[in-house]
């Protein structure tokens, strides 16, 4: 057994379970080893092996997702963040990821390091960060406690990006119950970089030089990725020390060191020390190079006095990063950090052992198989057990008929605007620097925020969406409506889908009932990314997002990225022009199974959802690009939540002066569902009369249903089907102010 001089706790069946560690996989270590581990040893196990890093329950369905395509420069997984090609030699890194757990201990730095993490797994790569996104989720803002957390999230989220100068510039925010004391808070961020330039993240060439570079490391952070493997419960106020702390002003130093690394020939490859610090940096670097480190952590810059080897292999502190150079160019690399006033310290060397040799007072505490640690290595791999959950036959029986319909229609309309899940998030996306390097040119508030690419005609369109509750519902359907809306709200501002990145927000996957609905939200997330050929090119899943009461709901979050030609072409959402006719593209056969004017109104989540057919919705999303691209429309928004009206309400509301609209639409359906209901496949334009005839044509070559229901009017008022007459000035108070109104009601 390998001895320390620190006085470590016994190793035993006992403190492998307390580190969170089955009887199989203590045994596994033992005989992987030929010994007993040491407790380093077992810390490190303990970390690589968790949920968060390992995939461990997760893998064998990720494996199932299309992770490769013509686009693609690096396989899913393959490096810190996916990289698509965009012609002309550039490419963009792109990834989400969750910080749920910490963010329920320590909102603030929870949300803040989710951010700084996220950024620097894509500048690690070396690209830049342009944008930054996020999906939050909250539980009701009645609780005093949703609300201290939404608004030190919120603050975490703005305080690091605009430290950093990268805008943040879309994203989503859900208030529903079943959040409450769980919120989920992913973070994503988007890049752009020289492809030629891709810095990897791999150990390799004997006797090369391992360099930490960044902050000094602390005990913030010890056993945060264990920590994100589990649920949280009473006593999880007392873990905040596994929650880091962030520094976005060292963060920014490091941002720009690491970018001059890039293109430089005698860099090896570099790698950003995230969830398990130094441990799953020197693993996976030298897994993938295939070779081993020995590190000594007597050298390691340290912050803090008498940290043990246990506390700075396992340290999760942030703003650092691995760095292999060839040997020879040391001074190359200092110089660099020195020039920017970071830490560059060289703690090992690259060995051909294959193994992790961790060194502390001249003791050797761990000697580890690298391969044995890893994802894609001899980290466990579980098949999970599954089975239908029994509520889906409580909640699916809707009948429309069973809702006495309600009378007032315009004051439903207007209540709709003021909830939660609809109401404009002014109150959060104006925290944030939005436009900061001047490249935004669409930002919070439209359908898909668009990045102008500087130096460039080209641009990108980046989305995150996901409606839990479809996915409550019905996991495979919901998950497949995920991904097409979120591909739906790129092709409206006028950008081709490239790629997606997730992240899969889930209960204990022990549970079998939920392991079905992961199971089945990442098979219908396959089948939709295939048919749009928008492959995954890597994410997150956090799963144990449950408080003691129940999980929260599915919430598989898809981050889509678009690309615009040219960046004069992007169309907006608002009505440009009085006299122009408004033009639903695709079916209108809203349900209200699963919408949110069935919760708003009747406190029901309930199903089925309406129907979905990708042959459809394809042929609606090509339409519509070719129309913007031949400048046949004037506007474009997709319909979602709170249906047609609401889509109607978002158009007018964004367009200038006096801007309404008078719409007629045919049906033989309640008036209710017709307005309320919800669906997909279906998109509003606005459009010349002249241009008409050429929008018929086209879509009779893309076999789309398109049906003109109305006209844009310099009226200031909405008029729909004799049921609704409202005032513009109406639609804003109730859709532009009420979520601070529901804020200042919590205190």
């Amino acid at each position: 057994m390998i001895k320390d001089k620190f006085k470590y706790p016994e190793v035993n069946l006992q403190a492998a379970k307390e580190h969170g560690l089955s009887i199989e996989e203590y045994d596994k270590i033992k005989n992987t080893l030929k010994r007993e581990p040491s407790f380093v040893e077992l810390g490190i196990y303990s970390v690589m092996w968790s949920e968060h890093c390992s995939y461990k329950s997760s893998i064998k369905m990720l494996k199932t997702l299309p992770r490769t395509g013509e686009k693609l420069l690096v396989d899913a997984g393959e490096e810190n963040a996916g990289l698509v090609d965009l012609g002309d030699g550039l490419a963009t890194s792109f990834k989400i990821e969750s910080h749920n757990h910490p963010s329920a201990v320590e909102p603030y730095e929870g949300a803040a390091t989710g951010v700084g993490g996220i950024m620097r797994d894509v500048f690690t790569m070396g690209a830049r960060p342009i944008a930054s996104l996020n999906s939050l989720r909250f539980g009701s803002l009645d609780i005093p406690r949703n609300r201290f957390l939404l608004e030190h999230v919120v603050e975490g989220i703005a305080d690091y990006g605009n430290c950093l100068g990268v805008p943040t510039v879309g994203g989503e925010v859900v208030i529903e119950d079943s959040y409450s004391g769980n919120p989920l808070v992913n973070a994503m961020t988007v890049g752009i970089m020289d492809s030629k330039d891709l810095i990897s993240a791999i150990a390799e060439g004997v006797g090369n030089p391992v360099f930490i570079v960044g902050s000094s490391t602390g005990r913030d952070g010890i056993h945060g990725a264990t920590f994100a493997s589990e649920e949280l419960t009473e006593e999880t106020e007392s873990k905040k020390s596994n929650v880091q702390v962030g520094d976005p002003f060292t963060e920014k130093l490091l941002l720009e060191a690491s970018l001059e690394l890039a293109g430089k020939d005698w860099l090896v490859g570099m790698q950003d020390m995230g969830a398990a610090g130094i441990t799953c940096s020197c693993s996976e670097m030298s897994a993938k190079g295939k070779t081993g480190i020995k590190i000594n952590l007597d050298l390691v810059p340290l912050r803090e006095k008498h940290m043990n080897a246990y506390e700075i292999m396992l340290s999760e502190s942030q703003e650092r990063m691995l760095v292999v150079v060839k040997k020879g160019t040391e001074k190359e690399l200092i110089n660099i950090f020195k020039k920017w006033e970071l830490d560059c310290t060289e703690v090992g060397i690259v060995t051909d052992t294959g193994n992790l040799e961790v060194f502390h007072q001249d003791e050797l505490l761990a000697n580890i198989p690298t391969e044995s640690l890893v994802l894609g290595g001899d980290a466990p791999q579980y098949d999970m057990p599954y089975e239908v959950p029994s509520y889906l036959d409580k909640i699916n029986t809707y009948n429309v008929e069973k809702y006495d319909l309600l009378n007032n229609l315009n004051k439903n309309l207007l209540s709709l605007l003021s909830n939660p899940n609809i109401t404009s998030k002014s109150y959060i996306y104006d925290q944030y620097d939005s436009t900061v390097r001047t490249n935004t040119v669409l930002g919070p508030g439209s359908d898909s925020a668009v990045i102008r690419i500087k130096n460039t005609k080209k641009g990108l369109s980046v989305s995150t969406d996901c409606n839990g509750k479809y996915v409550y519902l019905n996991p495979r359907q919901g998950a497949m409506m995920a991904v097409a809306e979120a591909a739906r709200n790129v092709v409206c501002t006028g950008a081709k889908p490239l790629a997606i990145t997730n992240c899969l927000n889930f209960g204990n996957p022990k549970d079998p009932e939920i392991y079905w609905q992961f199971r089945e939200a990442v098979l219908g997330i396959g089948d939709m990314c295939r048919i749009l050929n928008t492959p995954v090119t890597g994410g997150n899943v956090s799963f144990y997002n449950e408080t003691i009461d129940s999980a929260v709901y599915p919430t598989p979050v898809i981050g889509m990225v678009g690309f615009i030609e040219d960046i004069s072409n992007h169309m907006t959402m608002n009505f440009k022009n009085d006299g122009d006719l408004i033009v639903a593209i695709g079916n209108i056969n809203p349900s209200l199974g699963g919408s949110t004017y069935l919760q708003h109104f009747y406190n029901k989540v309930e199903g089925p959802l309406s129907n979905f057919n990708t042959v459809d919705e394809v042929n609606v999303q090509n339409l519509c690009l070719d129309l913007i691209n031949q400048k046949i429309i004037n506007s474009a928004h997709d319909v979602s939540d709170g249906g047609i009206s609401v889509a109607l309400s978002e158009c007018i509301l964004a367009s200038k002066d006096n801007l309404g609209a008078e719409i007629n639409i045919e049906h033989k359906m309640r008036i209710d569902e017709l307005l309320f209901g919800e669906c997909s496949s279906l998109i509003i334009v606005s459009i010349n009369e002249q241009k008409l005839y050429d929008l018929v044509h086209l879509s009779k070559e893309y076999d789309v249903r398109t049906q003109t229901i109305g006209k844009v009017m310099n009226n200031g008022r909405f008029l729909v089907n004799d049921s609704i007459d409202v005032s513009k000035k109406e639609l804003s108070k109730a859709y532009n102010s009420s979520f601070s109104k529901i804020m200042e009601k919590v205190n």
